[in-house]
């Protein structure tokens, strides 16, 4: 299986974009629950301008996230020096310079907007970097995801006690980690707070994180160009700093969060789960 994933790696972009796009359309139609909810977040959310503009964004959304899905494949699988090859410009790198100089860590934050992976490879090719993930069900994945994640200086570590730990470690010895802030977190590791106008359960350990190492905290989003060009990587700067209070934080994390998916809603991933109620987490009030 694998052997088969690394040949279609290897195919043209363009090409991978256009079979991930059908495939985006096949599963919106076939999976009820995930079109409701792609449908459901998308309209909730307010990011277009009336339901014309509505209509035309959700056909975009389903052929970026059938896109999204098969170019993990390129990113993983295919050589080091090709992927970083498909980042066609990187805008914003002078604030992880000047962060670096601070020595005292960098918190990158990668939703899931655009081709979120090559963030972290693109940045392993210049400075160690840790990952926090959430390791997939099926245990065979979880291999092909962690040897395509941890090329160049990039260390991945699994979202529990122990990859808090090695988290914190990396900020301490000046280094970088990446979060995915808009991840649900899991049972006492998050706060109640407004994202997109809905309750969602928002992790509190990047303010945590941040407010202990006094680490600069940076948002990127790897643009995905049309046509199988490669993409954009950008970062960004928070607006301001993350108040002390842990809740507080969480509000001002999904802000920053909000503001960076509304400049390219598009390739937002709304199908995503993104106001469960995590196991062990009382419900927020209605």
């Amino acid at each position: 299986m694998t052997g088969l994933l690394r040949l279609i790696a290897l195919l043209p972009l363009w090409l991978i974009h256009a079979v991930g796009g059908a495939m985006g359309w096949v599963v919106f139609h076939l999976s009820g629950r995930y079109a409701e909810r792609m449908q459901e977040n998308l309209r909730l959310s307010r990011v277009f301008s009336d339901e014309r503009n509505y209509k035309k964004l959700l056909k975009q959304v389903i052929l970026e996230t059938g896109k999204g899905i098969l170019e993990l494949l390129v990113v993983w699988l295919r050589p080091h020096d090709k992927v970083l090859d498909l980042v066609r410009e990187c805008q914003g790198w002078s604030l992880v310079e000047a962060a670096q100089e601070k020595g005292k860590g960098i918190i990158v934050l990668t939703p899931h907007l655009g081709c979120y992976e090559i963030a972290g490879q693109y940045f392993a090719s210049k400075l160690p970097i840790t990952v926090l993930y959430r390791p997939p069900r099926q245990k065979w994945l979880e291999s092909l995801v962690v040897s395509g994640r941890e090329r160049g200086m990039l260390k991945a570590v699994p979202a529990d006690l122990k990859g808090v730990k090695a988290l914190l470690g990396a900020l301490r010895r000046g280094e970088a980690i990446g979060i995915l802030p808009d991840q649900v977190p899991s049972r006492g590791d998050g706060a109640w707070v407004n994202f997109f106008g809905r309750p969602a359960y928002t992790m509190t350990l990047v303010g945590q994180l941040q407010k202990a190492t006094g680490a600069t905290v940076l948002l990127s989003f790897s643009e995905r160009l049309s046509k199988g060009k490669g993409y954009i990587l950008r970062f960004e700067s928070l607006p301001e700093a993350f108040p002390a209070d842990k809740v507080e934080a969480a509000v001002a994390l999904n802000a920053a969060v909000e503001n960076m998916i509304k400049a390219c809603p598009s390739q937002y991933l709304w199908s995503y789960n993104r106001y469960k109620v995590p196991k062990g987490v009382e419900a927020p009030p209605v």
